[in-house]
């Protein structure tokens, strides 16, 4: 009946159900990681408007806001810096243009190198996407999952588009599976350096004083 359907709430399968339904509520929550980026970090270079960069990675849902894109500055390369607040397994990427010369034609992925600028670009990619134009936001490039299991942070370099003379990009969809970052380890060694000694030994004492009265 129609209780049942309502237990089972949205935030329950996350994990199996976007993987087979093509739905949107389904599909919408497994392009969530732009929830788990570390927005004071983010960084776009060569973006025309600062802070436009940040503006592309949003809710799957809401890809068709064409008032949000993020447009090149002085030639047609966009290179995007997105620390996230956890580890990453990411599973997949959308990027969206309009139909014309200013979509992006090639992608480059790198993990884990923090602050990357574009003499960094130089080096191999961890992987390499040539891009087809993608105006509604529905195509999938699909990563080497093994290579992006322990992903902190994503460089996504665009180096050329479809000739145009500047970039333009509506947005960037990110799917895959978070995990917090382990803090919990840092927290104990402080508390065990900072405690004092005494502290200890009354812990230790305390509990078999009760059994002996």
């Amino acid at each position: 009946g129609r209780g049942a359907d309502m237990a089972h709430g949205p935030g329950r399968c996350c994990c199996c159900c976007g993987e087979t339904a093509g739905g949107g509520a389904e599909r919408g929550a497994a392009w969530g990681l732009y929830l788990r980026i570390d927005r004071q970090r983010l960084q776009c270079l060569n973006e025309r408007r600062e802070g436009s960069g940040a503006l592309v990675f949003r809710a799957w849902e809401e890809r068709g806001d064409r008032a949000q894109f993020v447009e090149s500055d002085d030639d047609e390369e966009l290179l995007f810096n997105v620390p996230f607040t956890g580890s990453v397994k990411l599973k997949g990427v959308i990027v969206m243009g309009e139909d014309d010369g200013t979509h992006p034609a090639e992608m480059r992925l790198f993990r884990n190198i923090p602050h990357m600028s574009f003499d960094d670009t130089a080096r191999e990619p961890e992987q390499m996407f040539s891009l087809n134009r993608d105006p509604t936001g529905e195509l999938e490039y699909p990563t080497k999952i093994a290579r992006f299991s322990n992903v902190y942070h994503l460089s996504i370099h665009f180096p050329k588009n479809f000739g145009a003379e500047t970039t333009k990009i509506f947005y960037i969809g990110l799917k895959g599976e978070w995990t917090e970052a382990h803090r919990h380890e840092v927290t104990i060694c402080n508390y065990e350096a900072s405690a004092n000694p005494a502290d200890h030994k009354l812990e230790q004492i305390t509990p078999q004083t009760h059994f002996i009265s």
